[in-house]
């Protein structure tokens, strides 16, 4: 099953996303725009058998203002953790499964069409995330805790304050009542004071 996984990434994975652009490097498959990557990372289950292979596709993309904001340094080949948005396909394809799963007496073919078919999904999603401010934008709907600081910094930052204002309301509302609640609001308070604006709690 190790080959079939093997086979299916050298045969129908790689010829497939190299026509959108994206290069192999191990489990990666990476697509470098001017301030964008894009990424898909294969992921093994470590409980993998002879007889049985569990994986996962992690679908990322790395923003170059983003890191920027974060004062952290410009990777040009990042991994997928170091990706500012970061989802499983399944949270982004509605239509796969939240793993996929090679056995002896699986349909392959169904398992190679739910996969290209979540692949294709993702990418037309990836067209629709084209600049950092789509991801802090896709933060905001949320709204999310992850990437919020470096939200509201893009929000003051392009002088959006009633924009920022709303995000922290909607946070407020929706995580106020967490014990580490406190903590974030400090760094929002501190991110507010340093554009100038003024810091309204709920």
């Amino acid at each position: 099953m190790q080959q079939y996984f093997n086979d299916l990434i050298k045969q129908d994975i790689k010829p497939f996303l190299s026509k959108y652009g994206f290069v192999k490097k191990n489990l990666n498959f990476s697509k470098t725009t001017e301030n964008l990557i894009y990424m898909f990372n294969f992921q093994k289950s470590s409980g993998n058998s002879a007889d049985h292979v569990i994986f996962y596709v992690n679908c990322g993309i790395y923003a170059v203002e983003l890191a920027q904001i974060q004062s952290r340094e410009i990777l040009t080949a990042p991994q997928e953790v170091d990706c500012h948005f970061r989802a499983r396909m399944e949270e982004i394809a509605q239509s796969v499964p939240d793993r996929f799963s090679i056995t002896p007496d699986m349909n392959r073919d169904d398992l190679r069409k739910s996969l290209l078919n979540g692949l294709e999904e993702v990418i037309h999603f990836f067209e629709s995330m084209n600049s950092a401010r789509s991801i802090v934008d896709y933060y905001i709907s949320g709204p999310f805790l992850h990437l919020s600081e470096e939200c509201i910094h893009m929000l003051l930052q392009s002088n959006d304050i009633q924009a920022a204002k709303q995000y922290l309301k909607a946070l407020q509302e929706k995580h106020g009542t967490e014990r580490r609640w406190s903590i974030f609001e400090n760094k929002y308070k501190v991110i507010f004071s340093k554009y100038g604006v003024e810091f309204e709690a709920g």
